[in-house]
């Protein structure tokens, strides 16, 4: 998977859009417990994602590979038509 776009949302979830359309959902807060996602605890800082296109980060440094977050999002939408 690619990721076109990525845009944070309230109760630190991402909202992930993939180059095939889809849509999904991930839900960060079951990372919070590992040392380098802890600073996302503070929404400031979870707001300064950026999508690398296979993977998100942060400036703290943490990040995500888009094979992680396709294992464990939920999808809304299967393909835009």
């Amino acid at each position: 998977m690619r990721i076109a776009e990525v845009t944070p949302q309230p109760n630190l979830v991402l909202t992930i859009k993939a180059d095939d359309g889809r849509i999904g959902n991930f839900d960060l807060s079951p990372y919070l417990g590992d040392e380098a996602f802890e600073p996302l605890r503070d929404y400031s800082e979870f707001l300064k994602v950026s999508n690398g296109g296979y993977f998100v980060e942060w400036e703290c440094g943490a990040d995500l590979s888009a094979d992680t977050i396709e294992a464990r999002w939920q999808v809304v939408v299967k393909r835009a038509q």
